[in-house]
This record gives structure tokens, sequence and C-alpha cells, in this order.
């Protein structure tokens, strides 16, 4: 879970960027339901085969220079989704964590969890604990995964524990600015997003990385996230390097 201010201390977001390139890229990765019923099988159906397109895109990123890459797997609001699809996804989000520890070991891959842990079972947050510990030494790429995560509850806790700090006398009201916040958020120790990509033909952000994004460029395809390849990967990465970055300036 996200720490204070007081415990950030990496250096993790100061990794060296290949130029032209997204150092970070964000995926919401969407479509998983629409691809199953396409092919009349149960939402599950889709869930898995997205599950296994997840190695394929990790694999790909030192190919494409990207050295972060942040993927939307659960929401705060996908509560509201059926009984039997929300248990079938905490199954195999256990799943994939039991299976792809060995291999992301092996592939140098750190991984973080962000998002409210309070609400998940215990047997998956000790396997989420547990493949933090494990892929803490690896560094070549980080991967970083949303789950019971939303941008508003990300900010209103950040929010309180920035509270809690000021109560206590750690922080002084006076220095709060735009950055201290993200000290307090759960990528603290992450660089923001250069590039966020929503699969599935929807146009919207659908609350994730709010305060992050403000200045990422977004790319918006119709491709189901089972349908996603690392050919398409690629024409995006490079796609953004084309891009006229200017930060709310203007080139002289």
């Amino acid at each position: 879970m996200a720490k204070s201010a007081k415990e950030t201390g990496s250096d993790d977001a100061t990794s060296d960027k290949v130029e032209g390139c997204p150092r970070h890229v964000a995926i919401i990765m969407d479509g998983n339901g629409r691809w199953a019923t396409q092919r009349g099988r149960p939402r599950l159906f889709g869930h898995h085969a997205g599950a296994k397109r997840v190695r394929e895109i990790v694999e790909s990123c030192p190919d494409f220079g990207v050295k972060y890459l942040t993927i939307f797997a659960f929401s705060t609001e996908n509560w509201k989704r059926t009984q039997v699809e929300v248990a079938g996804l905490m199954s195999l989000f256990r799943r994939y964590i039991t299976k792809e520890t060995r291999h992301l070991q092996e592939r140098g891959v750190r991984v973080r969890f962000i998002g409210d842990r309070v609400r998940l079972d215990s047997k998956l947050t000790k396997l989420m604990n547990e493949l933090e510990e494990a892929t803490a030494d690896n560094s070549k790429v980080n991967l970083t995964i949303a789950i019971n995560y939303g941008g508003r509850d990300e900010v209103a806790r950040a929010t309180q524990r920035l509270a809690q700090d000021v109560a206590a006398g750690k922080l002084d009201p006076e220095s709060v600015d735009e950055e201290t916040l993200p000290r307090y958020l759960d990528t603290y120790v992450l660089p923001d997003p250069d590039l966020v990509i929503r699969t599935s033909g929807e146009a919207r952000i659908s609350n994730f990385l709010l305060w992050q994004s403000a200045y990422a460029e977004y790319e918006f395809i119709d491709t189901l996230w089972p349908d996603f390849t690392r050919a398409e990967f690629g024409e995006l990465c490079a796609s953004y390097g084309n891009r006229d970055r200017r930060f709310g300036g203007v080139k002289r």
C-alpha cells in the first residue's frame, strides 16, 4: 500500500528514458467480456484470454523502450458486476499470481499492486504481498497492477493520510502544494504515465490514474483486449514518438 511522504525514498522514477519512446505506459484493458460474447462464451472466458495477453505485452516492453507498465485489472466500480463474475475474477487474480511468479522472476519484472486492499480477501492479498517481495530486486520492467483501484478513491485516501500528517504536526499545511499530494498516492515511486491506452473502442478514462495522467497522451483503439498484439503495442509506442508534447507551453 502507499506510504507517507516520509517513507518514499525510492529512485525508481529516475530511470533512464529511451528517446522517442514512452517510458511509462498505462493500459485500460477493456473488452474481455465482449470478446467472449462474440464467441458465444461466458464473460470469464474472455477474462482468462485477457490474462494470457498480459504476458505478451509485458515481455515486449523492453523492445519498445517501456520501463514502466501499469494495467487496470479491477476498478472500485467493478464490484457492481454479478457475484459470479467478481468471484471468478478474484480466482483468476490468485491463479495468475501463482502461475506467473516464476516467469516474472525470470524476465526481471518487478511487480507492484495499487488500489485499496481492505476489501480484497486475505488469500489474494497474501499472494500480492509475496509477489511484491519476491520481485523487489528486479528492474528490467516495472509492472504495476491496479486491483480495487479508482482514481478518486486513491486521491481521497491520499488526502486522509496527508491530513493525518498535518494533524500530527508532521506537515505544515502552508507548505502543501501540487507536489505534496503525489507523495501520498499509491503510485508515489512511479513516474507519471507518458501514454495511456484504452482498448475496445470506448473513449473514456474510467477513473484511472486521474492525477497522474494530467499530461499523458491518450490512444483509444477499437481492438478488444484479448486481440491486442505485441505488434499493435509497438505501433502505438512508435506513434507516441511523433507527438508534440508541450505540457501547456509553446515551442519557440
